[in-house]
């Protein structure tokens, strides 16, 4: 069965007023787009509606069935409306972000306490995670939207990548490529390497760049965290390439840019074809702001997946 909410409405307008121009006028609408509407509303359920004449417009016993059970779903339809409605205008609420971890620790603090400052009411979990599990978490539902590194499986989600992060190259002061202004890739051949492992979304993009400068990748230590690959630098295990995002605070370490510069796109995700709950848009639109308010080097021009 095909009943339109339009004729519906035009209908109860039309039963309440007893009038067709009346009922036109109280919707705005033309009596003949009115009574097109009754016409098609009875064609439809295969009864009469209106007993009428000259003078006045009479519901049948079929009619006032209607109105009474049309009265009363419209107006729990109205209010299921307005309630959607003003959803749609609160800032309260939980919104569940995953992040990978250097930007859970690079990025996603400023923007929590962004939002704590400006929407008092509204709540934001963060989920540390690493690359595989932010999809994962994208992916099935359980986080509003996530926070990676330019997924390889891109087709899955909506996507708008918020900055370019530079990998940089962190080492001892002591070390050799310290006294360089800016080390070339091609510098790290036979250098014992401290990276990230393959549960980085960072992994392969630097995997890619020693491949492409064409060194041979002395890796003598696979770490979860940067954290972890820094204190190990520390300890003279080796030097490491690590996103820009994520420097260490240590004195003992400095950093060098690597040239050419190569960078990963830093990317807000979302469940491919799902719209995001009102509060989580302003979540998300804080961390394109977030992202958007760090030095040049990161910025990248934003762009909707």
């Amino acid at each position: 069965m095909n009943v339109s909410l339009r004729q519906l409405r035009a209908f109860l307008a039309v039963a309440r007023l007893q009038h067709f121009r009346r009922a036109a006028e109280s919707l705005h609408l033309t009596q003949p787009a009115i009574s097109r509407h009754i016409a098609d509303l009875e064609a439809e359920l295969g009864v009469r509606l209106f007993d009428r004449n000259t003078r006045e417009v009479i519901p049948t016993d079929a009619g006032r069935y209607l109105q009474s059970a049309v009265e009363r779903v419209l107006e729990e339809l109205d209010g299921v409306l307005t309630h959607v409605h003003s959803e749609s205008e609160r800032k309260q609420g939980k919104v569940r972000v995953a992040a990978v971890p250097t930007l859970s620790a690079g990025l996603m603090p400023q923007c929590i306490a962004a939002c704590t400052s400006r929407y008092p009411a509204l709540t934001v979990q963060l989920h540390d995670r690493v690359q595989s599990l932010v999809l994962d978490s994208v992916r099935g539902g359980e986080v509003d939207f996530g926070l990676a590194i330019e997924p390889a499986d891109s087709e899955a989600f909506d996507s708008e990548t918020i900055l370019h992060d530079p990998f940089v190259l962190i080492c001892r002061r002591e070390h050799p490529l310290a006294r360089l202004a800016a080390v070339p890739w091609k510098k790290l051949q036979g250098e014992p390497l401290v990276l990230l492992d393959y549960a980085s979304g960072s992994r392969r993009l630097i995997d890619q760049q020693l491949a492409a400068h064409r060194v041979e990748a002395r890796v003598m230590q696979q770490t979860g965290h940067t954290h972890t690959a820094f204190r190990m630098v520390e300890a003279g295990l080796g030097i490491s390439v690590s996103p820009s995002l994520s420097l260490p605070a240590s004195e003992q370490l400095t950093v060098r840019p690597l040239t050419p510069t190569a960078k990963r796109a830093v990317t807000l995700i979302r469940r491919r074809h799902r719209s995001l709950s009102p509060v989580a848009e302003l979540v998300w639109a804080q961390i394109r702001e977030t992202a958007a308010r760090l030095t040049p080097i990161h910025r990248a021009s934003s762009k909707p997946g």
